[in-house]
């Protein structure tokens, strides 16, 4: 599997993942949920790596990489589904 699938498939996985990990820790810091969210990303590409036996030549930047598409995931989702209309005394 070459380097674009690979990242596909882990941007595939993190909808899911913060919508499960914010249902999951709500209450927690928002860096809790985003380091818990990228634990499951990268648990769940290490699996699919693992099953095609490529594995991932830079891992820090792949990481890296998914921590970004994990803050702009939870930046379009708190703009779209979990957006909260303003009061009146935030107008």
């Amino acid at each position: 599997m070459n380097f674009l699938s690979k990242l596909l498939q882990g941007i595939s996985y993190v909808p899911a993942i913060v919508i499960g990990i914010e249902g999951l820790f709500g209450s927690r810091s928002g860096t809790a949920k985003k380091d818990a969210a990228l634990s499951f990303v990268q648990a769940a590409v290490a699996t699919a790596d693992a099953i095609a036996n490529h594995p991932i030549a830079d891992e820090a930047k792949f990481k890296q990489g998914l921590s970004m598409v994990i803050d702009g995931t939870v930046q379009c989702l708190n703009a779209s589904l979990w957006a909260k209309p303003a009061t009146n005394s935030e107008r």
